[in-house]
C-alpha cells in the first residue's frame, strides 16, 4: 500500500525550513522528480543525504555534487536531519520513515515539497491530463526555450537530446508534470492550470467519474488560467465549476479560442496552422510522428500565447521538439533489421492513439509486445484493452505478465485472460512469460522492413534492449 501524500501546504513549509539552511534527507531520491528536488536544494545551500535501494547514473550523478548517498535504508541514515522527504512509492514500514516519524522529523511527500519548490518562479504552468502530460510538457518546454526564457522543468519523461526529464533553468517560468493520482496536483500552485483531458484511470483511487472531475476542478481552481480542452465534455464540467479564466483549444470548427487548420500528416508527422480567435498565430510541423500531437501542441499554443509568448516563438518552439523517451521512440533496430520503438502508454485511449501512428508509419508487418500495468487497472479496463488491442492494423500481439506494481492480484486478472478477449475478437495474439522468451521469438518471426512496438508502464522496455542487443 502506498504512503498518502501530505498537504502542509506552501506557508507551513516555508515555517519548517526557516531562513537559513537545513539537513534535508530525501527517501527515494533516484527518481525522475526526487533527484531534481533534492538538486534545487544543493543550489540552495542546503546540505543533503538520500536513499535509494540501487546505484544508478542519477544517484552517482548526485553523489558528484555531494549528496550523501544510502543504498540501504535503516534508522541510523536519518539522525541529524531536520527535515525528511519522502515519494509515496516507498513502503509504510520503511525503517527510515518510520524512524523520522519516530523522532519528530518533519515529513513531507514529495508532491508537497514539490508545491513548495515551485513557488519561487513567476510563471508556473502546470499540464493535467490523465493522457499526454509527458509529452506536452516536453513540448512547452521548447517552446519556452525557443522564446529564451530559460524555463525550469520537472517532467515524467527523458527529454530527447539530454540526459534527464527535468531542466534547471533560470527563475522566469516554472514548467511541470500535474500528476492527479492521490490527488498529488493538489499540492501545487499554478498559475496556468493545463488540462488535456479526462478519463477513468487509477481505479485504486478514483472510484467515480465525479470524484475525478472534482478533483481537476479543485485543481484548475488553484491557477487564475485554466487552458482546456474544448472538445472533452468532462474537462469543460470540470472548468466551469473551477473558478478560474476559461482560454479553450480544439480542433477546426470546435468553437475553441486557440484551433487548427489545415492539418496534413507526412508519414505521421502533422503540419498545421493555428488560429487564436480566428487569426493566423503560427504555423505548426511537427518532427515526431503521432496525429495526438496536434492538440498537445494546440494546448501549449494557447497556454504560452496567454502568458505572452509570441506566435513566431511557438512556431519555432513546436518544430524543435524532438520527442521524450519512451514515446514512440525509436531505440535501434533487430539484427535482421526489425525497427524497435518504445512507447510508454498503459491505458486503452493511449494505446489506440500510439497503435494508430504506428499503423501509419509504412511498415511491411508491426508486432506490439504490450504489457498490462497493476492489476485493478487490467480488471476495470480489460474490456477496452481488449478493443484497442484487437481493433487496429497491428499484425499480432505478443503479452507479457501484468506488471504488479504496488498491487497484489486480488481480482483474479491475468493477461492470460485479456488475450482470450483478444483472440476470441479475430487478432493473431499469445502470452509469452519472460523477456528473453519475448525476444526471442520476435527476433525469429520479424526481419527487414518490419517494425515492433514495445507498449507499457511497467519494466517491458527491457524487450526494447534485448531485441537492439543493448541490455
Amino acid at each position: 500500500m502506498s504512503l498518502e501524500n501530505t498537504h502542509f501546504g506552501f506557508e507551513k513549509i516555508r515555517e519548517l525550513l526557516g531562513n537559513t539552511p537545513k539537513k534535508i534527507f530525501f527517501s527515494g531520491v533516484g527518481g525522475i522528480s526526487m533527484n531534481s528536488l533534492a538538486k534545487v536544494c544543493v543550489s540552495r545551500g542546503h546540505t543533503v543525504s538520500g536513499y535509494d535501494r540501487t546505484r544508478s547514473p542519477i544517484t552517482i550523478s548526485l553523489e558528484e555534487l555531494g549528496v550523501e548517498m544510502h543504498y540501504e535504508s535503516s534508522v541510523e541514515i536519518v539522525h541529524g536531519y531536520d527535515v525528511f522527504v519522502y515519494t509515496v512509492a516507498i513502503p509504510e514500514d520503511d525503517p527510515a520513515y518510520l524512524e523520522a516519524g519516530r523522532m519528530g522529523i518533519p515529513r513531507i511527500s514529495r508532491a508537497d515539497f514539490l508545491g513548495y519548490i515551485m513557488m519561487g518562479y513567476d510563471s508556473r504552468v502546470g499540464i493535467s491530463g490523465m493522457h499526454g502530460k509527458s509529452t506536452t510538457t516536453g513540448i512547452t518546454a521548447s517552446v519556452y526555450t525557443a522564446a529564451g526564457l530559460d524555463p525550469t522543468v520537472f517532467g515524467g519523461a527523458t527529454l530527447n537530446g539530454t540526459s534527464s526529464s527535468n531542466i534547471l533553468g533560470g527563475k522566469a517560468a516554472f514548467i511541470f508534470e500535474a500528476c492527479e493520482y492521490m490527488d498529488s496536483f493538489l499540492d501545487f500552485y499554478p498559475t496556468t492550470a493545463v488540462v488535456l483531458n479526462i478519463e477513468m484511470d487509477h481505479v485504486d483511487y478514483f472510484h467515480s467519474m465525479e470524484q475525478i472531475r472534482n478533483s481537476f476542478t479543485a485543481f484548475m481552481a488553484k491557477a487564475e488560467f485554466a487552458v482546456v480542452n474544448f472538445e472533452d465534455e468532462d474537462v469543460m464540467m470540470a472548468a466551469r465549476k473551477s473558478g478560474a479564466k476559461l482560454v479553450t483549444f480544439g480542433s477546426e470548427n470546435s468553437g475553441a479560442d486557440y484551433i487548427s487548420r489545415g492539418v496534413c500528416f507526412d508519414h505521421g508527422r502533422a503540419e498545421f496552422d493555428i488560429l487564436y480567435k480566428g487569426e493566423f498565430l503560427c504555423h505548426a510541423k511537427m518532427n515526431v510522428p503521432g496525429r495526438h500531437l496536434v492538440i498537445d501542441a494546440l494546448a501549449v499554443a494557447a497556454a504560452s500565447h496567454n502568458d505572452g509568448i509570441s506566435g513566431e516563438a511557438i512556431g519555432r518552439g513546436l518544430c524543435a521538439y524532438g520527442g521524450i523517451g519512451r514515446r514512440m521512440e525509436l531505440k535501434g533496430k533487430t539484427p535482421t533489421g526489425t525497427d524497435v520503438f518504445d512507447d510508454y502508454a498503459h491505458h486503452p485511449t493511449e494505446i489506440r492513439t500510439t497503435l494508430k501512428t504506428a499503423c501509419e508509419l509504412g511498415y511491411e508487418r508491426t508486432a506490439c509486445v504490450f504489457q498490462p500495468h497493476t492489476f485493478s487497472r487490467t480488471a476495470e479496463l480489460i474490456c477496452g484493452f481488449a478493443d484497442v488491442l484487437a481493433d487496429n492494423a497491428v499484425d499480432e500481439v505478443i503479452l507479457a505478465p501484468i506488471y504488479p506494481a504496488r498491487e497484489e492480484n486480488i481480482y483474479g486478472v491475468s493477461s492470460e485472460q485479456l488475450c482470450e478477449m483478444i483472440t476470441s475478437r479475430g487478432k493473431k495474439c499469445r502470452v509469452i512469460d519472460t523477456f528473453g522468451e519475448i525476444a526471442e521469438y520476435l527476433g525469429k518471426s520479424c526481419g527487414c522492413g518490419d517494425a515492433v512496438f514495445v507498449v507499457g508502464a511497467g519494466d517491458i522496455n527491457k524487450v526494447s534492449l534485448l531485441l537492439t542487443n543493448n541490455a
